[in-house]
């Protein structure tokens, strides 16, 4: 029996038809301004919009670039582009520059959908002369009678192409990652599957060029629940959000729910309609997030090319895991070379699902970097985990942010995680910089919390009883801001190539001098003489 989702089930126009077609009146979306959509109106948006991109060339499997915000517009792009037959390519509203023109000329694509708030980025890019760029706010906005919708002479299938989505690019390029509709059906099932139901309301507070806001989507309407699409996450503004737009989930990635709870409590803190989260990472600011405001915490493992594979059950209580492989999911943590290490030990996470098409199946036009991730038969996620005796799975690092200094492997996250433990330190970033020796020193860029003065040698003592000596900081500057990217990761490439600048403090010019415990070498000795 074939385990690949039927069209019904996953192409996203067919979804729309049938939710129109059955509950026409009930709420899909609710956004920060402007009305909200019944699933009639997100069927009959897609159809116009759809019509209009049909009536500007746009053909099956073509793909359509959206350089959008969060909002209704970004939606309709989406639901329309596929209703014409296309491939939906969105784009992160920061890129500039080379960035923006070598992603789009690297999607090949012959439509472009923004706004005008956007546009003028695109001047003086070498872009193909032919590309179409529809300025979907304009004058003339993207519209046309939905009746004017042409039928596709063959219905989309699950294994067609759904989305092109890039990744982050926190570490290197960003690629573009061919998404099928069975694949991004798969990870909306997995995540929401058995956790809300059509009664609730999902925030997504994430960009829809992320996979965590197309997820979100993808999820209410599968269940046929709802969303509140709002611009971005902010600290200040999330109660209120989830209050008025009657919010009863949402995802928090990154320093989202630090943020949160580094806010002065209030009597208004459990007065909400949020029941339940997924936080990621587990770290200990999740458990303060579930206490102080009494919401459910889960957590998960997920990356654009994957289907939500590694996940926690309700109220997660293990710090710092993310669960355990899901049915249907094979996972391995190896060594270079591929081979399995012992249970405990850290390693590449290694992934594969029983299921065709339920993970991506590749890059747009980067065949090399396909058959590299995808080697041996293992999609490698390039993140060091390690896997405890009652499976559960432990994020270390992404391999390229991994420091080694001294002949130690660092973990940049849990030198993070120690930083921002310091109650002066609103956020934190550790990166390897060169050192002396041909190895590397650990830099920590830290943000103080506003109005704090940040001292730090005092840092450095709070850190010394926290860490093994090896990953204590040798360099510390303080930023208003860490570089981020629009989905709260931070941009370690561009922190490294800053390195030590002039005003970073150094802690060996300072006179500090770091040595080993002496209770540690002794443990160390006494267990040597028993091997």
């Amino acid at each position: 029996m074939s385990t690949v989702p039927a069209r019904q089930d996953c192409v996203l126009t067919e979804q729309l038809a049938a939710r129109a077609a059955r509950h026409p009146e009930r709420l899909f979306a609710v956004f920060e301004e402007g009305e909200p959509w019944t699933y009639a109106d997100a069927w009959r948006l897609a159809r116009s919009t759809g019509a209009a991109l049909q009536a500007h060339g746009v053909t099956r499997g073509e793909p359509v670039v959206s350089w959008l915000p969060n909002g209704p517009d970004q939606l309709r792009t989406w639901f329309g582009t596929i209703a014409a037959g296309g491939v939906w390519a969105p784009l992160n509203t920061a890129y500039r520059g080379r960035m923006l023109e070598r992603a789009v000329v690297g999607l090949g694509a012959r439509t472009l959908v923004t706004c005008q708030d956007l546009v003028g980025h695109l001047a003086g890019l070498r872009l193909d002369p032919a590309l179409r760029i529809l300025v979907i706010d304009d004058t003339e906005p993207l519209r046309a009678d939905p009746g004017q919708l042409t039928s596709l002479t063959e219905p989309l299938e699950p294994w067609d192409t759904h989305a092109i989505i890039h990744t982050s690019g926190t570490s290197g390029r960003s690629k573009g990652v061919l998404c099928s509709y069975a694949h991004l059906h798969t990870s909306a099932t997995a995540s929401f599957g058995d956790w809300l139901t059509l009664y609730d309301r999902y925030l997504v507070n994430l960009p829809l060029f992320h996979g965590g806001g197309v997820l979100g989507v993808l999820g209410m309407l599968g269940l046929g629940g709802s969303v509140a699409v709002v611009s971005h996450f902010r600290t200040e503004a999330f109660w209120e959000e989830t209050r008025r737009l009657q919010v009863t989930a949402c995802t928090l990635l990154g320093v989202m729910a630090t943020f949160l709870t580094g806010q002065p409590p209030t009597p208004e803190d459990t007065r909400h309609p949020l029941r339940t989260a997924y936080v990621i990472p587990l770290t200990e600011s999740a458990f303060t997030f579930a206490d102080r405001f009494a919401v459910e915490v889960r957590t998960l493992f997920n990356m654009t090319e994957t289907s939500c594979p590694v996940m926690s059950g309700p109220s997660a209580d293990a710090p710092r895991s993310c669960g355990k492989p899901r049915p249907g999911i094979e996972a391995r943590i190896v060594d270079r070379y591929d081979r399995e290490v012992p249970r405990g030990s850290t390693g590449e996470l290694v992934l594969r699902s029983a299921a065709p098409w339920a993970f991506s199946h590749g890059y747009h036009g980067m065949p090399e970097a396909t058959a590299d991730a995808w080697r041996n038969g293992w999609f490698h996620t390039g993140d060091a985990f390690r896997q405890d005796t009652d499976g559960q799975l432990y994020f270390v690092d992404r391999l390229k942010d991994a420091i080694r200094r001294r002949g130690e492997n660092i973990s940049s996250f849990e030198v993070e995680e120690e930083l921002r433990a310091h109650p002066a330190v609103r956020d934190a970033a550790a990166v390897g910089v060169p050192g002396e020796h041909g190895e590397q020193e650990v830099l920590a860029v830290v943000c103080p919390v506003p109005g704090e003065r940040l001292d730090p040698a005092g840092l450095l003592e709070f850190l010394r009883p926290r860490m093994a000596h090896f990953m204590l900081p040798r360099y510390i500057r303080a930023v208003p801001e860490l570089p981020m990217t629009p989905t709260s990761k931070v941009r370690k490439e561009a922190l490294r190539q800053e390195g030590v600048t002039a005003d970073t403090w150094d802690r060996q010019a300072a006179g500090i001098s770091i040595r080993r415990d002496p209770v540690a070498i002794r443990r160390e000795d006494n267990e040597n003489t028993h091997d």
